[in-house]
């Protein structure tokens, strides 16, 4: 058992076992850090919000029919599932441009002998305050951390739970858009389904500001109200541009 044959088995395994441990340090970091935090929902929502509203914006000039107003809204659902299912694959695209970006910044930092590089390198990949209150010693503290980090393969990079973020990104978009809509499909009265469709916005809108607001320690109602104002700003500009 102690020939060439059992040498090479063992070497294959024990790589095999490094193989394993490597894929697994970096699956579970990762699956740790990814996460779609509270101004990235509020975006989605924002997003969405504005996109609908560009079509209810339009009803009072461009129409006046129930039926032509149906039209208008299933469009408007029709537009946000399109434009929710776009966000959602390009959340992934940068999500996978992003770490192949960062994977070739640990390699280039594992690959390099001179402290000049490997400072340069780190400190053009973290925050410029950090950068900034951060000695060479510290710096050299963390490259030497770094390269002794496993190798990561670009095709570990992405994990399950990105892709129920892009779900959760979809979704977003288009049930943003349901609440506003739903009193054009629901109520005869074009008029009082106007009112009630740009309250409903107005009051989402509000919201989405209160709380940016609690989650950054601004002052809640001062942004609610400018998240109120930059949005209806912006749907405003959407639709004089023609969109």
């Amino acid at each position: 058992m102690d020939g060439p044959e059992f040498t090479v088995k063992c070497f294959y395994l024990k790589r095999l076992i490094a193989m394993n441990t490597q894929n697994n340090f970096w699956k579970s970091r990762l699956k740790e850090w990814t996460v779609l935090n509270m101004p990235d929902r509020l975006s989605e929502v924002l997003f969405g919000l504005i996109m609908v509203l560009t079509f209810t914006g339009t009803i009072s000039v461009s129409t006046s029919g129930k039926q032509e107003v149906n039209e208008l809204m299933w469009a408007a659902l029709g537009c946000n599932l399109a434009w929710g299912l776009v966000d959602g694959i390009m959340y992934i695209m940068d999500t996978l441009i992003g770490r192949a970006h960062s994977i070739l910044q640990l390699q280039k930092l594992k690959k390099t002998n001179s402290l000049n590089a490997s400072r340069e390198v780190i400190r053009d990949n973290i925050s410029p305050l950090i950068s900034e209150i951060m000695t060479n010693d510290e710096i050299d503290q963390l490259n030497e951390k770094m390269k002794q980090l496993p190798e990561v393969n670009i095709k570990n990079s992405l994990n399950l739970k990105d892709f129920k973020i892009a779900g959760q990104i979809f979704l977003l978009v288009f049930l943003s858009t349901l609440p506003v809509a739903l009193p054009f499909l629901l109520l005869q009265d074009v008029a009082l389904a106007m009112r009630l469709s740009n309250l409903i916005a107005l009051i989402l809108l509000f919201l989405a500001g209160y709380s940016l607001a609690k989650y950054s320690g601004l002052r809640p109602w001062l942004t609610a109200f400018a998240y109120v104002a930059i949005g209806v700003f912006l749907v405003v500009l959407t639709i004089f541009l023609g969109g």
